[in-house]
């Protein structure tokens, strides 16, 4: 009987731990700014449900301190890295925005993030936070509870995919997030070498005028009615994300 509460016991924390790890670093769960209660609250109440519908895959045998150690590192590692992969695919329009940032001359401009309480930029934390009530509306908080499902159904707790796919699986991540933050600046990148251009040639055809003074609010003018024309197509954006996460996450 003991044996067997043991199992019980060790399968639900092996359950929490891998769910706990993934909620400390994926997106919208991990934001600093929802109140570690319910985040707590929500990790136990999915380790319940995960328990009793996909029983951990352990025996009496293992029940022992050392290889519960183990098991319990091996499930929060497994945890971290699928929170870890999420979150680098979703900071992909935040990089975009930064890049854009950049471009436009506000480099310096700051804010604290409302969603990580962090120090940030306006229009990347802007373009952020258009991007999550998209992702919020399409029911993406279910996408990342399905992760969690799908991880259980294809590795039981006490078994995890080999490091080698978990760190592949984070690099792939991680070179598809430069890409596509480049591709969504691209547009502003084209129109202000465009600009660069006119205005050199310009400068040449009015040497009296001058160009840096009236470059900053052309770029800024510039930058803000391309961010305009963006804002339509981050639904778009929101179901490549989903793709690229089924894509990339190892499940």
């Amino acid at each position: 009987m003991d044996a067997l509460l043991i199992e019980k016991l060790l399968g639900f924390a092996m359950v929490l731990t891998r769910i706990s790890a993934f909620f400390l670093v994926v997106p919208v769960f991990g934001w600093e700014s929802i109140p570690m209660t319910i985040k707590g609250a929500a990790a136990i109440l999915l380790s319940f449900f995960f328990t009793l519908t996909n029983p951990p895959a352990v025996s009496a045998e293992q029940a022992n301190a050392l290889q519960a150690i183990f098991l319990l590192g091996g499930e929060a590692t497994y945890g971290l890295a699928l929170g870890a992969i999420a979150n680098v695919l979703f900071a992909v329009v935040k990089l975009g925005g930064r890049i854009i940032e950049e471009q436009m001359g506000l480099t310096m401009a700051e804010i604290l993030d409302p969603l990580t309480e962090e120090r940030g930029q306006p229009l990347a934390s802007l373009l952020e936070m258009i991007f999550v009530i998209a992702f919020l509306s399409a029911n993406g908080h279910h996408i990342l509870i399905k992760v969690i499902e799908k991880s259980y159904e294809l590795f039981p707790a006490g078994r995890i995919p080999a490091m080698a796919t978990l760190a592949g699986s984070l690099v792939e991540a991680t070179s598809v997030m430069l890409v596509a933050g480049l591709q969504i600046a691209a547009p502003m990148l084209a129109a202000l070498l465009v600009l660069l251009v006119a205005l050199a040639i310009l400068s040449r055809i009015v040497p009296e005028m001058d160009i840096f003074f009236i470059s900053f609010p052309l770029r800024i003018l510039l930058g803000l009615g391309l961010l305009v024309a963006f804002v339509p197509f981050i639904d778009e954006f929101v179901g490549q994300t989903a793709q690229l996460m089924a894509k990339i996450l190892p499940l």
